[in-house]
C-alpha cells in the first residue's frame, strides 16, 4: 500500500506535477516485512542508517519503518504501522488495509488509503510539524474535493490515533482561512473532542505552530513537547532479541602487537565448543579529528552477533586503542565470526572528506581476540 504523498499520485499520475515527492512510503502487512526487506536487500538498496542487514533483519518486528536508498534517485520508507508510537491503534492498523482501495502506481498494482485514511495518515505525519511544508495540507484538500470522504469513519481514526488536536488545527485552518468546506456537524465534532483533550491540547498546539511566532520561553517550551513527543514516536513494538550493544573502553595499555595496515573487516577464529563464551576483543583505531561515534559489528554470514559502540569525544586525532567484552554463543559448526567497521550513517556519495570524517566506518586492526568461559 503506497501512502502520503505516493498515494496521491497513484490515484491521480497528473498529481505529479504539483506534488514534490522525494521518497516514497510504501506500507506493507507486518508478515510481509521480512519478505520485503530480502527483495530490497537484494536488489542493493542501502539501508540509510549505517547498520548491517544483518543487524537489522533481526529486529524487523520491533521497527515501525526503515529507510531505504539506490542510486541518486531511489528512496525508499519502509513501513509496518502507518502511525507512529505515540499514535497506537491495533484495531486501526487492520482496519487501514480493510478500507484500502486498489490503484496503479507507474503501472504496477498497488493499494491506497481510503479518502478518510488519507486525510488521517497526511494529518498525523504533517500536523505537528507543519512549519516545514504544507505538501500534506494539499493532500487533505485534495482528499476533501473528491467528496467522497466518510466523515464518521474519518472520526473514529482521530479519535482511535489520538489526533483530535492536529486534526482540529489543520480542518480550522482548510475551511476558516482557504473556504474548503468542511461538514459543519463533523467539524463542530472535531472541536469538542480536542478541547476534551484538557491541557495536553496546549502541547501539540506549540507544536502545530511555526517556532518564529512565539518568543523565547514558548520557544524553549515548544522544544521540550517536541522531544517528549519524538521519545513516544520512537516506541517500538518489541525488544527482542536484545540491541544492548557492547561500550568500548579505552584500554589500560596496548598489547604488544606489531603495527598493520588498518583493514574494514577481520575474521576471527572460534574455538571448536559450544555454548556460551565470553568474547574480548582490543582493536586499534585511527580517529578522525572530529567528535563521532565508532560504530562497528560481529556477523556471522547471514546472521548478527553483537554491535559495538564507542564514542570519540576528543577533537584530536589521535589513535586509540579500544577493549571491547560481550557474550556470544557458539555452535560446533561455526568456524569463523567477522569484525567489521560500519559508518554511523549512509550516504548516497561518499564524497565529502568532512562527510567521511565525521560519518564513515573507520579502519582498524584487529591487535586481540580471546573466548572465556563464562562465569
Amino acid at each position: 500500500m503506497l501512502i502520503k504523498g505516493a498515494s496521491r499520485i497513484a490515484l491521480n499520475a497528473s498529481a505529479q506535477r504539483g506534488r514534490v515527492a522525494h521518497d516514497i512510503d510504501i506500507l506493507v502487512r507486518p508478515r510481509d516485512m521480512a519478505a520485503v526487506f530480502d527483495i530490497l536487500r537484494d536488489r542493493d538498496w542501502q539501508i540509510a542508517s549505517g547498520v548491517s542487514a544483518q543487524y537489522l533483519r533481526t529486529r524487523l518486528a520491533s521497527l515501525r519503518s526503515m529507510n531505504f536508498f539506490k542510486g541518486r534517485f531511489g528512496d525508499i520508507d519502509l513501513h509496518q504501522l502507518g502511525y507512529d508510537g505515540s499514535q497506537t491503534s491495533a484495531e486501526d492498523d487492520l482496519a487501514i488495509w480493510q478500507r484500502a482501495v486498489p490503484a496503479q502506481f507507474s503501472g504496477v498494482a498497488v493499494f491506497v488509503p481510503s479518502p478518510a485514511d488519507r486525510m488521517a495518515l497526511a494529518i498525523a505525519h504533517g500536523g505537528l510539524d507543519a512549519h516545514t511544508h504544507s505538501d500534506w495540507l494539499v493532500d487533505c484538500a485534495v482528499a476533501i474535493h473528491g467528496e467522497d470522504v466518510d466523515w464518521d469513519t474519518f472520526l473514529d481514526i482521530v479519535g482511535r490515533r489520538g489526533l483530535a488536536v492536529p486534526a482540529a488545527v489543520a480542518l480550522s485552518y482548510l475551511t476558516f482561512e482557504i473556504g474548503i468546506p468542511v461538514p459543519e456537524p463533523t467539524m463542530a465534532r472535531i472541536l469538542d473532542m480536542a478541547d476534551g483533550v484538557g491541557l495536553s491540547r496546549w502541547s501539540s498546539v506549540l507544536q502545530a505552530k511555526p517556532r518564529t511566532d512565539f518568543g523565547g520561553l514558548v520557544w524553549l517550551s515548544r522544544g521540550l513537547a517536541k522531544q517528549l513527543r519524538l521519545k513516544r514516536k520512537k516506541g517500538r513494538l518489541q525488544q527482542e532479541p536484545p540491541a544492548t550493544p557492547w561500550r568500548g573502553r579505552s584500554a589500560a595499555r596496548k598489547p604488544q602487537a606489531a603495527s598493520a595496515p588498518l583493514v574494514f573487516s577481520q575474521a576471527i577464529a572460534c574455538p571448536q565448543t559450544t555454548g556460551d563464551m565470553m568474547l574480548e576483543i582490543t582493536v586499534r583505531i585511527g580517529v578522525p579529528p572530529v567528535r563521532r561515534r565508532i560504530e562497528m559489528e560481529i556477523n556471522d554470514g547471514g546472521e548478527h552477533i553483537a554491535r559495538l559502540r564507542a564514542m570519540a569525544i576528543s577533537r584530536s586525532g589521535r589513535e586509540r586503542v579500544l577493549h571491547f567484552r560481550g557474550k556470544v554463543t557458539l555452535g560446533g559448526a561455526r568456524v569463523a565470526l567477522t569484525l567489521e567497521a560500519r559508518p554511523s550513517r549512509q550516504f548516497r556519495e561518499w564524497n565529502d572528506a568532512a562527510t567521511v570524517a565525521a560519518y564513515g566506518a573507520l579502519p582498524f586492526q584487529l591487535l586481540s581476540a580471546d573466548f572465556f568461559p563464562v562465569g
